[in-house]
C-alpha cells in the first residue's frame, strides 16, 4: 500500500497571489504529504514587485514560467497555471496537487482534480476565500509555518513594504464551535460503545472543514488539542511495539 510520503505530487505557486516569504516553511510542509515532482511557479517575472522572489527559486528547485499580463487588471498567471495542471493530470505521472495561492480563480481547478481522483492540497493566507479552501483535500495557513519558524527560531524572511496585521497572525482559541465540530464528528463515527480511532476522526474533521489544523490553535497534534478539552475523554491503548499507542475518544 502506498504510503503519504511516497505520493508524487505537482507543485503549483501563483507568485502573484502568494509572498515569497517562508518558502523553506511551505516546501517542508508539503514535504510532509509526498514527493514534490513538479515544481514551478507562475508570474510575469518583468514586475518588480516579483522580485522576492527570484532569490528564492534556485535555493528551493523551483521552475519559474513566465508568463505575461496582457490586459490591465488581468491575471494571465492563473490561466498558465490552470492549463499546465490539466497538461499534467492528463500525463497520469502525479497522485496529487499542491496548489499554493490566496485567490478563488482556482476553486474550479481544484474540484475538477479532486474529480479525476487526485488529491489536492492547498496553502495560501488566512485572506484566502472560503470557496477554495473547502474544494481541497486540506488547506494550510502560511501564518501558522511562520508561526512555527519563528518558534523554532528560524529567520523569517518578509517584505517591508507590506505590514503584516497583528490579527493574521495570532492563534485562534478553543471556542464551543470547534468543540462542537469534534464532538459531532466523534458522534457521527462512534461505535456502540463511543468510542473513535483518532486516525479515523481526524480525516472525518477535514472532510467537514478542509482548513482545520490543530496547530491553527497552537497545538502540534490532534491529540494534544483533544486532550484540553474537557468535554472529550480520550484513552491510549497500546499495541504491544516499540511502546507505540493508538488514541481513542470519545464524548464524555
Amino acid at each position: 500500500m502506498e504510503t503519504l510520503k511516497e505520493l508524487r505530487l505537482a507543485v503549483l505557486i501563483d507568485a502573484d497571489n502568494i509572498p515569497y516569504s517562508n518558502i523553506k516553511g511551505m516546501m517542508e510542509e508539503i514535504a510532509k504529504y509526498g514527493t514534490p515532482t513538479f515544481k514551478r511557479i507562475y508570474g510575469d517575472w518583468t514586475k518588480p514587485t516579483l522580485t522576492g522572489w527570484k532569490s528564492v527559486l534556485l535555493e528551493n528547485a523551483i521552475t519559474p514560467v513566465q508568463q505575461y499580463s496582457y490586459t490591465i487588471g488581468k491575471n494571465s498567471s492563473d490561466s498558465a497555471l490552470i492549463i499546465d495542471a490539466m497538461d499534467i493530470l492528463y500525463t497520469g505521472r502525479v497522485d496529487g496537487f499542491c496548489i499554493v495561492s490566496s485567490d478563488s480563480d482556482f476553486t474550479r481547478l481544484a474540484t475538477r482534480l479532486r474529480e479525476a481522483g487526485m488529491l489536492v492540497y492547498g496553502i495560501g493566507e488566512k485572506k484566502t476565500p472560503s470557496p477554495f479552501i473547502a474544494s481541497c483535500n486540506k488547506f494550510i495557513y502560511i501564518e501558522i509555518l511562520k508561526n512555527i519558524a519563528k518558534t523554532n527560531g528560524i529567520p523569517v524572511k518578509t517584505n517591508i513594504k507590506t505590514p503584516v496585521k497583528k490579527s493574521s497572525m495570532s492563534v485562534s482559541a478553543i471556542d464551543n464551535d470547534l468543540i462542537k465540530l469534534i464532538s459531532d464528528s466523534i458522534n457521527d463515527i462512534a461505535e456502540e460503545d463511543g468510542w473513535v480511532y483518532l486516525g479515523v476522526l481526524g480525516n472525518l474533521i477535514l472532510k467537514k472543514q478542509p482548513d482545520f489544523d490543530s496547530r491553527n490553535y497552537g497545538y502540534k497534534k490532534l491529540i494534544d488539542l483533544i486532550k484540553k478539552i474537557r468535554e472529550i475523554e480520550v484513552d491510549a491503548r497500546g499495541t504491544g511495539k516499540n511502546n507505540i499507542s493508538h488514541f481513542y475518544v470519545r464524548v464524555k
